[in-house]
């Protein structure tokens, strides 16, 4: 039980916070009843992506084998036979997906797409250059965007630029340390002889910058201020510029970011930021 559970990747559950985007920024946090529907979509979207986390290490056994710390995980370790993470990955989609059903039909049309883009990243969009990342920033979308469907609120273009360019920002940062950290990187990874540290530098660069400003743009802008009633959301910027900052400090000087949710779970600093931001997005939101 114990290799099935680090299979599952539950420190990469983290990324599925992202459906709680649009209840909080729809003003219905603390309406109960949608609360728990959102709590209900998360474990929904858990549980499928650790789906698509066992396809992918039965995917990459041969590899994972050479990696210097991806042959420790189970199915490349052979604590866990391909065979049943094939068959448990099927029940734990079935299941997902057929309890996604039973919340309401635009929710489950986009874990169903959620679900069809990972594999079709598993098995073709990861070989291609540039979409790659696209396709992983996809995935954070429809995860933000399955948040709004399931309590039926409207879906905001501010939620849908910001969650693309932050999720390609984290992205570009993975892919520039398996290129610098790994040794004959495109054993590990076949796309990435199709990048250099100058080009995903260059990208970095635009995707950062562009994630804040996209945020302080969203904060200032009119329909943002007659709808939440305040001016005040412009305050919670510096703490989205720090992060942002600390990520590339983190990217750049201590030579991580290849394992984002890793870094959401042992960083200090980045961890008391994010807390701070959402306090502040609860207090200026919440509490006028």
């Amino acid at each position: 039980m114990i290799p099935l559970f680090r299979s599952l990747r539950p420190a990469q559950w983290t990324k599925n916070f992202f459906v709680f985007a649009g209840i909080v920024f729809s003003l219905k946090f603390f309406e109960i009843a949608l609360l728990f529907k959102v709590i209900y979509a998360f474990i929904i979207f858990c549980f499928l992506s650790s789906s698509i986390y066992l396809i992918n290490d039965v995917r990459d056994i041969e590899s994972d084998r050479k990696h210097p710390t991806k042959r420790f995980r189970p199915i490349a370790a052979g604590k866990l036979s391909p065979s049943l993470a094939v068959i448990i990955a099927a029940i734990l989609a079935s299941l997902s997906l057929t309890a996604a059903f039973y919340l309401n039909l635009p929710f489950a049309f986009v874990a169903l797409s959620y679900f069809l883009l990972m594999l079709l990243y598993t098995f073709l969009l990861r070989e291609v250059v540039i979409l790659d990342t696209f396709a992983i920033a996809a995935g954070f979308v429809l995860r933000a965007v399955a948040g709004v469907a399931v309590i039926a609120v409207a879906l905001s273009p501010w939620l849908v630029i910001c969650t693309i360019l932050l999720s390609l920002f984290i992205a570009l940062g993975k892919r520039r340390h398996e290129l610098i950290a790994l040794e004959k990187a495109v054993e590990h990874r076949k796309i990435l002889d199709e990048y250099n540290p100058q080009l995903l530098d260059q990208m970095i660069s635009a995707v950062a910058g562009s994630t804040v400003m996209a945020y302080a743009l969203y904060t200032l802008w009119p329909e943002t201020v007659a709808k939440f009633r305040t001016h005040n959301l412009v305050y919670s910027v510096p703490f989205v510029l720090y992060g942002i900052f600390r990520y590339l400090y983190l990217i750049y000087h201590k030579e991580k970011g290849g394992r984002p949710e890793e870094i959401l779970l042992t960083d200090i600093p980045l961890m008391i930021d994010m807390v701070l931001w959402i306090i502040s997005l609860m207090v200026i939101i919440y509490m006028k």
